[in-house]
């Protein structure tokens, strides 16, 4: 099915089989090869926090894919008997039903942890990191709930896999976060020690909550993610 989402581009949705429900998720697709998974955090809210991010690509010529996981918007459910691990497995059995293999990762709040862990595995190339959560290989398989809170603050997997990822990176982090210490995206940029190139941007006056869009308004945040992209070479030129 397709639908026009605020007279945006037409994205395609699905509704994928996952243990006996189904995960909400919609495509759009572009004219480049570079395409785009985007990954939602663990809040209120759900894919639609892309809905800009994922026009500005489509208008530079990348497709993308976002779902909604268990709990959130369109799929619903019960956010407590879901955990990471669940989350992973959800994101790969959307990934089965995709025709594009995506080159791109995007991950906000806990979604770039998922995104971190599995950029080797999809051998990405790009990986864009927004008001970054991480969390300890304990918490992996804990449901999401008070037990989850208690074990996610031990030193985590995240930085090996950083470690590891040879792409471009850029990380994004909101000067006033009260969720994230701003130590946080500081190691993860320390840590990707074999990335091809590495940003950290910190949007100034901005909370973890809403960064997306601050990130479109801001010149700086607009440079950053044509570098990141490689927007800013001649095709990215002839797109925009």
């Amino acid at each position: 099915m397709d639908h026009p989402l605020n007279d945006q581009p037409l994205f395609h949705s699905m509704r994928v089989p996952f243990e006996g429900r189904e995960l909400y998720a919609d495509s759009l697709q572009a004219s480049e090869d570079a395409y785009a998974l985007c990954i939602h955090g663990g809040g209120s809210k759900g894919s639609s926090v892309y809905r800009e991010f994922r026009h500005f690509l489509f208008v530079h010529g990348i497709g993308s894919t976002a779902l909604d996981c268990l709990g959130h918007e369109r799929t619903g459910g019960n956010l407590e008997g879901s955990s990471l691990a669940s989350r992973e497995k959800q994101i790969l059995t959307v990934l089965r039903h995709l025709t594009m293999t995506p080159t791109i990762l995007v991950g906000a709040s806990m979604g770039a942890y998922n995104a971190i862990l599995l950029a080797k595995r999809l051998g990405v190339q790009q990986l864009i990191l927004v008001v970054p959560g991480i969390y300890a290989p304990q918490a992996f398989n804990v449901p999401f709930g008070p037990e989850f809170s208690a074990v996610i603050r031990s030193e985590s997997d995240a930085w090996l896999a950083l470690g590891e990822f040879t792409g471009r990176l850029l990380v994004v982090a909101a000067e006033c976060d009260e969720v994230v210490p701003a130590e946080i995206p500081e190691k993860i940029v320390s840590s990707a020690c074999k990335a091809e190139s590495v940003q950290l941007l910190t949007i100034p006056g901005a909370k973890h909550k809403g960064l997306l869009p601050q990130i479109l308004n801001s010149a700086e945040g607009v440079q950053a993610l044509k570098t990141c992209l490689r927007l800013d070479t001649a095709r990215g030129q002839a797109l925009a």
